[in-house]
């Protein structure tokens, strides 16, 4: 695939350039701040863009505007957004219009090399690749009322699993259950979250995360 890099991280940067270059991808651009990014993007449009969340010059949340902007002017093109930290918020942010061709993982993942290139595979090929961790604090309520604890742990263990990006089978083969039984506990999360059914793997996703972000 086409990629444009935006890491402030001189080290993060190169060390993500070769292996991607190993793996048989181009890479594009190696960016080291938001604005260089935006104007790159829209003159070499990339299948994929993966940006820190915090670049110069505030180091605040550049490259979650910019990964906001490139998701609303260029749908086409997969935003993969690292962060050093779980950020509730900006994690709503980019998932707030649909959750296809896009990814949101902990810099800590990228170390992992096997997860971090198969979440980008999956928002290449138009899904959504959520880090585990951000799905944990995601699905974490306290309030009075929660819905959520209405679930069973096997359901909020799918629950999770989905919302990571999952599709049925993937979620069978790592909670080590039937498609069947995996199948039953997602209509079962659905009914009791009062959600309505859509059609699509990627909008159930976008739901669940609204629902929780709610």
């Amino acid at each position: 695939m086409r990629v444009i890099l935006a890491e402030d991280s001189t080290l993060l940067r190169e060390g993500l350039v070769r292996l991607l270059v190993e793996e048989g991808h181009e890479v594009l651009a190696a960016l080291p701040d938001a604005v260089t990014l935006l104007k790159e993007t829209e003159a070499q449009r990339p299948d994929v863009v993966v940006a820190d969340i915090r670049m110069p010059p505030t180091h605040t949340d550049e490259g979650l505007r910019a990964a906001v902007e490139i998701r609303e002017r260029w749908p086409e093109t997969g935003v993969l957004v690292l962060s050093q930290h779980v950020e509730r918020n900006y994690a709503a942010q980019l998932l707030a219009t649909n959750a296809e061709r896009v990814g949101y993982l902990l810099k800590d993942r990228v170390a992992q090399v096997e997860e971090f290139l198969d979440a980008l595979e999956r928002v290449h090929a138009g899904g959504a690749a959520i880090d585990p961790e951000v799905v944990r604090h995601l699905v974490i309520r306290t309030t009075h009322g929660d819905p959520l604890a209405r679930l069973t742990p096997r359901e909020r263990t799918v629950l999770e699993a989905l919302a990571q990006g999952l599709t049925n089978a993937a979620i069978a083969k790592k909670l080590h259950i039937s498609l069947s039984s995996v199948e039953k506990n997602l209509n079962a999360v659905f009914d009791k979250l009062e959600l309505s059914h859509t059609e699509g793997y990627s909008r159930r996703i976008l739901a669940v995360l609204r629902y929780l972000e709610s």
